[in-house]
């Protein structure tokens, strides 16, 4: 009786030692991946150069609007009248315009950090099948882990997967 209690727990314990539980610290893995890095450069670009053209059109809308202060001010009142609601029906086209063109760029960079996101999701997930492990978790802010000890972190070696998928590409 004694030995197969032993053997039980022998059984129990070796397959809890078995089983890996590990967790990836999500900002951390996020913050060093260099796809998304990237991603953020070429969104941060694409909306520096629509800041600068949005800016561009509003002062030169902006000197439309002083020329015809200047030039309504010698015409009949309803001349002047129609001459600035025709300024102000081009200027809520041009704001219209913009509005889409910024949303477009919003949309674009939002569609691209989600594919980011899934190749992460993916990569985790491959790298705990091809691991052993049972369980991944997320970490850090936001994560669901609480605790655990450093030797559950797989952040960095995940993180060096993914990077090294990069480099494939």
């Amino acid at each position: 009786m004694k030995k197969w209690i032993g053997f039980m727990t022998f059984l129990l314990l070796a397959s809890c030692q078995q089983e890996k539980i590990g967790y990836v610290d999500n900002v951390k893995l996020m913050d060093g991946y260099k796809k998304k890095q990237e991603v953020e450069a070429s969104f941060q670009l694409k909306s520096e150069a629509f800041t600068r053209k949005r800016d561009s059109i509003s002062q030169a809308f902006q000197f439309e609007a002083q020329q015809l202060q200047t030039a309504t001010e010698s015409m009949p009142k309803d001349r002047a009248q129609e001459a600035f609601a025709v300024l102000q029906q081009k200027g809520q086209m041009m704001g219209q315009q913009l509005q889409q063109e910024e949303q477009q760029i919003q949309q674009m960079g939002q569609m691209k950090m989600d594919s980011v996101v899934t190749e992460v999701r993916e990569t985790i997930q491959e790298y705990g099948a091809a691991n052993g492990y049972r369980f991944i978790f997320t970490g850090g802010e936001g994560g669901s882990v609480l605790y655990g000890d450093e030797a559950s972190d797989v952040t960095e070696q995940v993180l060096s997967q993914l990077n090294g998928g990069l480099a494939k590409q």
